[in-house]
């Protein structure tokens, strides 16, 4: 085998190796770097799928290797990060009559709906363009994107500082993105057949808007952008639904 073949799924294992890092770096107690270790297997996440397309190295290991990379990178570590953002602010507390604190091990429903999703996905045959349930990309990123934004915006007095040190804000993430990973709702994806504007108007628009408001938000903007790509969505069915 000729060694273009191998590029994609050494990409692969450096997503692999970075949600690795991230899981040491969060036993070290290094949080945001934690977190970037995901922004940077997202990175590697989708330069293996594009250097797979460019070199035409498709392979069934490929797509298995890109699962378990994923269900590493995007469910496992950002479990931990989040675990870590439920026990800071919620600290070690009984929770009614148990004896120990259950609030936090919810953070455990992060790897576990990400095992799911990308098992679905693996044999879902309507997911070769566009997605079924949140990409468990989107959901690692939103995750990781919080210790940064708190970082970012140490101020206790703000309502946002004060909201992100809530511990029931951090169990809403976790249900809703545990909820959308495995759920029905039809989403576009980033794959483009061809660079023209017809037929990728959404996607152009979704992109150029995200682009602002990186640059406008910096890390603040991630939550923001993965719901704006939620709402783009769904405005995208049901324009579908009613021609």
């Amino acid at each position: 085998m000729r060694i273009k073949n191998h590029i994609p799924n050494f990409i692969t294992l450096l997503n692999l190796l970075s949600g690795c890092l991230s899981i040491l770096f969060f036993a070290q107690e290094q949080i945001v770097l934690a977190s970037w270790m995901i922004f940077l297997a997202a990175l590697f996440d989708f330069m293996d799928g594009f250097a797979a397309r460019a070199l035409k190295a498709y392979s069934k290991i490929g797509g298995d290797l890109d699962s378990l990379a994923d269900v590493v990178s995007f469910g496992v570590a950002p479990g931990m990060i989040i675990y870590h953002l439920i026990m800071i602010s919620h600290g070690r507390q009984p929770l009614f009559f148990f004896e120990i604190d259950i609030l936090p091990y919810s953070a455990m429903l992060i790897p576990l709906f990400a095992a799911l999703r990308l098992a679905k996905f693996n044999v879902d045959e309507r997911q070769t363009s566009s997605f079924i349930g949140l990409p468990t990309p989107a959901a690692g990123l939103l995750i990781a994107s919080l210790p940064l934004i708190r970082e970012s915006l140490y101020d206790g007095q703000s309502l946002f500082y004060m909201v992100l040190t809530n511990t029931y804000f951090y169990l809403g993430i976790i249900f809703s993105l545990s909820f959308l990973m495995v759920s029905e709702l039809p989403l576009f994806g980033l794959k483009f057949r061809s660079y023209g504007i017809k037929g990728n108007e959404v996607k152009y628009i979704f992109i150029l808007t995200s682009i602002v408001l990186l640059l406008f938000l910096q890390i603040v903007a991630i939550p923001f952008i993965i719901l704006l790509y939620l709402l783009f969505s769904l405005f995208v069915f049901l324009i579908e639904a009613q021609s």
